[in-house]
């Protein structure tokens, strides 16, 4: 750690800071091992699981659980936020509105082009 460079944009991360690593309590080292030792247990249980040659039934992995579900209920639990109101009315909006005044103006110009006698129909079925 100790050759480590801070980047000029950016903060030194929490657990690079000599202050926080060096001093930290027993406790919180003995909970962070804790924590650590609950993970790699449960890892270790899962590829025991997943790596076994007889097995017949199926392994569900909780965290795949809770992302599946997260993807299927995300509107279930959409928020409205005026960021998420200027996209959808951006992106669903606003093309319609655009496309409507570029044709309708289209549209103005050659029916006043008609009208004067000067436009030349570039598709005439009949002569």
């Amino acid at each position: 750690m100790a050759d480590y460079k801070e980047a000029p944009l950016a903060t030194r991360p929490k657990t690079l800071e000599p202050a926080e690593y060096f001093h930290v309590s027993p406790e919180y080292r003995r909970a962070e091992e804790e924590r650590g030792a609950l993970r790699s247990r449960l890892k270790r249980e899962y590829q025991t699981k997943l790596n076994n040659p007889l097995r017949k039934e199926l392994i569900e992995d909780p965290a795949l659980t809770r992302w599946t579900y997260a993807r299927t209920e995300m509107y279930n639990h959409f928020r409205p936020t005026p960021k998420s109101s200027l996209i959808a009315g951006l992106i669903g909006v606003a093309p319609l509105f655009i496309l409507y005044y570029v044709l309708k103006t289209d549209r103005d110009k050659r029916e006043q082009k008609i009208k004067d006698g000067t436009y030349k129909r570039p598709y005439r079925l009949s002569y």
